[in-house]
């Protein structure tokens, strides 16, 4: 390869996926040039979805249903990457796969994972009634941890500077849409389908507890020392060190890290560093009228 072709492939030069629109809501292309396909995925009785809006704790939760499945075996935990183990139903990078063929070939049971709304979710999910895991993350934390991971995935668009993201934020045109829209439809969802609807300041205040409701729900009994060895094992400095949860395995083309760790912080109430006074307010009174119409309810600090 000559010099000057090698230059081109440095990783800050890598182009950005071009975005488009499915039902109104914002996806990379590849992935809308599939829709139909991924509309009329074929689920299984035994799969289990894991859903969630984007950087709302979706790997954490993985890792922790990997490890309930195989009974804190943290070894089996280690067999492949975090977007091997699990595929991605609707998402798509040329260089990477393409995670509805990955579905397609993978022996059941199948762990799958998804950032659809409830509205884009292929109906055979709900129709063969799977299990599935919903995780929700209070806004403000979720749109910072969005902006920084925007940032180093070229997988999806350039965030912009920090005042224009939070801007489209709050319009809802960010990729898989409304935070508000996503995180009301599940929860209006979950008590007419087999949805345990969990929330993200719940696992970071009280791991234990909220793996064991996990493993009740999946159908595990574990005990003491196992549901211990899985909160360890899922702690954030832990997973972080961890090249087959920390997405360290990705080309750098597609998720460059010396942007940003794609395992930044994980922690709750880090938005404070972000927020101007003025933003605060706006968004406060922007999820008032937002969040109005539901029961759900957020903390955002521990």
């Amino acid at each position: 390869m000559a010099l000057n072709e090698m230059e081109n492939l440095k990783s800050d030069e890598t182009p950005r996926v071009p975005v488009d629109y499915v039902e109104g809501i914002l996806q990379p292309t590849p992935t809308c040039d599939i829709w139909d396909q991924i509309w009329k995925f074929q689920a299984k009785p035994d799969d289990l979805l894991i859903s969630t809006y984007p950087k709302a704790g979706t790997t954490w939760t993985q890792e922790i249903v990997d490890l309930i499945q195989n009974e804190g075996d943290v070894e089996i935990s280690k067999r492949a990457p975090t977007h091997i183990r699990f595929p991605f139903i609707e998402w798509i990078i040329p260089s990477v796969g393409c995670g509805l063929e990955q579905a397609k070939a993978m022996p059941s049971p199948r762990i799958l994972k998804t950032h659809l709304p409830i509205d884009l979710l292929p109906p055979s999910f709900l129709e063969e009634k799977c299990k599935i895991i919903y995780v929700a993350r209070n806004p403000k934390d979720n749109m910072v941890s969005y902006f920084h991971f925007q940032r180093m995935n070229k997988a999806l668009p350039d965030p912009g500077t920090w005042e224009e993201y939070f801007e489209s934020f709050l319009a809802g045109k960010v990729c898989w849409g409304s935070w508000h829209d996503h995180v009301k439809g599940w929860w209006n969802a979950k008590d007419q389908h087999n949805i345990l609807y969990l929330f993200y300041e719940d696992m970071k205040k009280n791991p234990k507890h909220e793996i064991e409701k996990l493993a009740e729900f999946i159908g595990k009994k574990l005990d003491d020392k196992v549901l211990d060895q899985i909160v360890h094992h899922t702690s954030f400095d832990i997973m972080k060190q961890n090249p087959m949860a920390n997405y360290s395995t990705l080309p750098s083309e597609v998720m460059n890290h010396s942007v940003s760790p794609f395992m930044r912080k994980g922690t709750v109430g880090d938005w404070k560093h972000h927020f101007t006074v003025a933003q605060n307010e706006r968004f406060n009174e922007d999820y008032k009228k937002k969040m109005a119409d539901t029961s759900l309810t957020f903390h955002f600090h521990l």
